[in-house]
């Protein structure tokens, strides 16, 4: 008998994440719903990874959607989170269906630094129209609400809304995966060329988890924009991006999980640095990260595997006994 099967563990973790907030302070449901929030934007990092295609230049769709928030509480004194999470979402998609016409033509470094040059782009513009966006300054988003409810950021509603849109947004990953385009995906990751000879359009296959992770890109960036307070042009910025990379090898893209595991971690890793090492908190991450790729390149998500398969052998064995 398998002791910890994945449904099993599915459930278990579910309800640690539902239960959590009940007994923590409010900073902790802060920083797990900056985790929540972040584990969006690196789930779409995540599928890209699946298929071989790494982007320094995912802040692009983050920023989008969080300067679509911006535009829409400052122009139109909206605050409505149902009204602005869709909203989000389509703005990543708008812009992912714009950049990835160009995007599905290439791979490799050319693909990671081209989504680079357009997240510079954003970040420049963002800069430079001070009477729109604020400049360096930023702009100032102010309280969400739900149903006509203010939601503080470290609030249980806030908290929970986010992660019934995490809930929302794993399964539609999963979904995506456990499709055709989700296999041809991977199979683009092993032999791009095999799969062209056998008749798939491989630009298709690009363009279409392109503006998949283009609109979870946006997603997050409507919860961040409320769980921070503020915007600014450096949600553009190439760290922004690295950050999101950073992440989904930490965690691990050959999983869904994967991408939160990462953000937990991440979080609480750089919450505790930067009080017990403030001028090297930095460095402490990159250690992890020299770790993560000399001794598990498969992140978290592939320890947890390795972990659940050594269970289900002993399980076994004590079955045979």
């Amino acid at each position: 008998m398998n002791l910890l099967t994945f449904p099993r563990a599915a459930l278990v973790a579910s309800a640690l994440m539902v239960l959590t907030p009940l007994f923590v302070p409010g900073w902790i449901i802060f920083i797990i719903t900056k985790a929540l929030f972040l584990s969006i934007a690196v789930m779409g990092v995540a599928v890209l990874l699946r298929g071989g295609l790494l982007t320094f230049g995912h802040a692009l769709y983050y920023a989008t959607g969080a300067y679509a928030v911006g535009f829409s509480v400052k122009w139109l004194g909206i605050h409505e989170l149902l009204l602005l999470v869709p909203l989000g979402a389509l703005a990543g998609l708008a812009m992912a269906a714009l950049v990835g016409l160009i995007m599905a033509r290439y791979r490799e470094v050319f693909f990671a630094m081209l989504n680079l040059a357009f997240s510079m782009m954003l970040f420049g513009a963002l800069l430079k129209f001070y009477n729109i966006t604020g400049g360096s300054d930023g702009l100032t988003i102010g309280t969400a609400t739900l149903f006509g409810a203010e939601l503080e950021p470290d609030s249980f509603g806030f908290y929970y809304f986010s992660l019934a849109i995490v809930g929302i947004v794993s399964f539609v990953v999963c979904r995506f995966m456990a499709s055709p385009l989700g296999y041809f995906l991977r199979a683009l990751h092993d032999n791009e060329i095999r799969m062209e000879y056998s008749g798939v359009a491989v630009r298709q296959v690009v363009y279409k988890t392109y503006l998949l992770a283009g609109t979870l890109g946006g997603v997050s960036g409507v919860l961040a924009a409320f769980a921070i307070g503020h915007i600014v042009p450096e949600d553009a910025f190439w760290i922004q991006s690295g950050e999101f990379v950073f992440v989904a090898l930490l965690g691990g893209f050959g999983g869904v999980p994967g991408p939160l595991m990462g953000a937990l971690v991440f979080e609480f890793i750089q919450t505790y640095a930067s009080k017990y090492f403030p001028l090297a908190w930095q460095m402490t991450l990159g250690i992890i990260m020299l770790v993560v790729i000399l001794f598990q390149p498969g992140g978290l998500w592939a320890i947890y595997k390795k972990v659940e398969q050594r269970l289900g052998r002993k399980g076994k064995g004590d079955e045979d006994g």
